[in-house]
């Protein structure tokens, strides 16, 4: 196993509240999207809905996975103003969330 060199992800589980309409989800999500444009630390960003079958979830029906090249570039990433404007209009929408941020790991067999 090896640790991938300058990668660090930050994923984030999130489950809106029900009184949440979709179109309101799709617009929230596009502004997370966006950040990606906006704040240079960020690198890349993935999202999408929950679909497995063994029911797992825990109510969870959102995952949105960002990268960053290291630990300090999601700190100047929670820190930039344009997260903090996102995450004050995303926040309030969430019923439930989890956020991680970890170094992935390779295995290679």
């Amino acid at each position: 196993m090896e640790e991938v060199k300058g990668v660090v992800k930050h994923i984030l589980l999130a489950k809106f509240k029900d009184e949440i309409p979709p179109e309101k989800i799709e617009e929230l999500i596009k502004g997370y999207a966006n950040l990606v444009n906006l704040i240079h630390p960020m690198k890349a960003f993935h999202w999408g809905k929950d679909v497995s079958i063994e029911n797992l979830h825990q109510g969870f029906t959102h995952v949105f996975e960002s990268t960053f090249e290291s630990t300090e570039g999601i700190a100047e990433y929670i820190a930039h103003p344009a997260h903090v404007e996102f995450a004050n209009l995303f926040l309030p929408s969430l019923d439930k969330v989890i956020v991680i941020d970890y170094k992935p790991t390779v295995v290679r067999c």
